[in-house]
């Protein structure tokens, strides 16, 4: 069977070997999030003809706007997860706090959280911009059987067992990795199916495209002002181009296909950055890890970062190996 023609489901059973906790649980996980996944695609490509646009009404714990389609894609990923008893605690951008899944089986195994945003670059939906899920999923740290605590949640990166995105766009894409490469999913809306689109990805080294909000370039560190001044001058293989959307999930997957970084630093008004440590940035960061590139927070490995609470903010570098390692060095300067 060529590369092509594989389904998500058939990738997942033929490569579950791979993964060293291999007792099928994990691929039952990954197969609940490309459940709701095309539940909520579904919804999202009804945008504009349904009311799903605009405001919920309500802030989240960040103090945000809900869109309509934030409580939505919320909902869907939660129920999915919760009804395949596959997990014992979800935590979600959109929720105060993180949710422990008592399975009706009292003697259940259940061994993994999963974090989550469900909507990611949410606002772009009313102008019919590309917009994203991320998730990131661990192997719990208390005794299994028991309730789950804050501390299960509050893993370093680099304890990872699972991440991915699913990028809602002209396609609908599911990107994941296990620790073993990065891989594609297309989905095929005649039939509702994943198929295998975009094996192995990688980062280029460089590249020549860099991502970040320059509209709060006065609120930036000096070292972030340098790059930037660096990235648009004329020299060498410069100017590179600045391409910005604000959905992480598209910006990222962008730059992954094509070469660059995407930035969102600390600034003046946020002073401990914007992004989310647990459920954007270090999903993120292992993503590009395993595709050849890197992530920082402009001074350290994200996935080194020990979490001390479940909304954590941390400034966010990340894309091609050398461009990151660039940007790195201009911050080590200031």
């Amino acid at each position: 069977m060529s590369s092509k023609n594989k389904t998500l489901g058939e990738f997942i059973i033929e490569n579950q070997t791979e993964f060293r906790y291999s007792t099928g649980e994990l691929s039952k996980l990954i197969n609940a999030i490309r459940l709701a996944a095309k539940v909520v695609n579904h919804e999202v490509n009804k945008a504009g003809l349904v009311d799903i646009l605009g405001t919920a009404g309500d802030t989240n714990i960040q103090g945000e706007n809900q869109q309509k389609l934030d409580v939505l894609a919320n909902e869907k990923f939660i129920q999915t997860l919760k009804n395949r008893e596959i997990v014992c605690g979800i935590a979600s951008e959109e929720e105060d706090d993180f949710i422990s899944i008592n399975s009706q089986d009292e003697n259940h195994q259940n061994k993994y959280v999963v974090l989550i945003d469900p909507l990611d670059g949410s606002s772009n939906i009313d102008v019919n911009v590309s917009v994203g899920t991320i998730f990131s999923i661990y192997r719990r740290i208390t005794p299994v059987g028991t309730p789950v605590t804050l501390d299960d949640f509050l893993q370093p990166g680099k304890n990872q067992v699972a991440a991915g995105y699913i990028i809602y766009g002209t396609s609908t894409m599911l990107v994941y990795t296990t620790g073993h490469g990065v891989n594609g999913f297309t989905l095929n809306p005649a039939i509702g199916t994943f198929y295998l689109s975009h094996p192995n990805m990688q980062f280029p080294e460089d590249g020549k495209i860099y991502s970040v909000n320059e509209g709060n370039y006065i609120h930036f560190p000096q070292g972030v002002k340098d790059y930037i001044k660096y990235c648009q001058k004329e020299e060498g293989d410069r100017p590179y181009t600045s391409r910005y959307i604000g959905s992480l999930v598209s910006d990222f997957h962008r730059n992954m296909i094509k070469g660059g970084i995407y930035m969102y630093p600390k600034s003046s008004k946020a002073q401990k950055g914007k992004l989310r440590l647990l459920y954007e940035c270090n999903p993120m960061a292992f993503l590009a890890e395993q595709a050849n590139g890197l992530a920082s927070d402009g001074h350290q490995r994200i996935m080194e970062i020990q979490p001390t609470e479940l909304h954590e903010r941390v400034p966010f570098f990340c894309g091609s190996k050398n461009m990151v390692e660039k940007a790195e060095e201009f911050m080590a300067k200031s």
